[in-house]
């Protein structure tokens, strides 16, 4: 039996685990998805051409090796779970220019030096991450002419600003809140925009059927 998580980092260990027997293989490196739809929407070239990227919240890795494998992107992944940053380091150790640290992506961002042609996330840690902290780090990591891209899915209606998520672990729990930041397209716009980023795009991707859920995909670059 799964013991229930205490802290965000522990709700983060617990996702998407493997429920099959022996060890868990690396997934398949087929697509560039912004979207949770396989081949679907946009692919690698909102990024453009960068030879250097960082991915906040990559999960299980794939579309920073995608990045390796296909434009021979040297990247690095930093992931708020140990569990997930220590298990995409083991799927692909091997990926020449591939590497992945386990941090909290403000904290990383504000003790490194480093900076990159391109910093996106898919789905990820820019969803889960006060953008008031988290959009000037990532400006200032960025070289000039960089971009910065993320894509989560599109709010509701009523969904705007910090809302806590629901589902398995959250429900009822005043002991363990992971909180997630909705905003339309405009507000993000507007919001990289006041903190530099210009050449802005920020549209939603519909689902490939009526039923799914559409994303909303954000780009921005630092002037060059």
């Amino acid at each position: 039996m799964t013991v229930p998580p205490t802290t965000p980092a522990e709700y983060w260990d617990r996702y998407k685990p493997h429920r099959g027997e022996g060890d868990q293989p690396a997934p398949a490196v087929e697509h560039f998805c912004w979207t949770p739809y396989p081949g679907h929407g946009p692919g690698a070239e909102v990024l453009g051409t960068p030879r250097t990227a960082l991915e906040l919240g990559p999960g299980d890795g794939v579309e920073l090796v995608y990045l390796a494998r296909h434009h021979g992107v040297r990247g690095t992944g930093v992931d708020f779970s140990a569990v997930q940053a220590e298990r995409a380091g083991r799927w692909w150790h091997e990926e020449p220019g591939v590497s992945f640290e386990h941090a909290e992506v403000c904290a990383f961002l504000s003790g490194r030096q480093t900076s990159y042609d391109a910093v996106y996330s898919m789905w990820g840690a820019v969803w889960f991450t006060d953008p008031e902290r988290l959009v000037p780090l990532v400006f200032e990591r960025l070289k000039p002419g960089g971009i910065f891209a993320f894509s989560h899915a599109a709010p509701g209606d009523d969904a705007y600003g910090p809302q806590p998520m629901g589902g398995r672990w959250l429900e009822d729990r005043g002991d363990l809140v992971v909180t997630r930041w909705q905003y339309p397209p405009q507000v993000w716009a507007d919001l990289l925009r006041r903190h530099g980023f210009v050449n802005l795009d920020a549209q939603v991707v519909a689902a490939p059927e009526p039923a799914g859920r559409a994303t909303l995909l954000i780009r921005g670059e630092r002037p060059a």
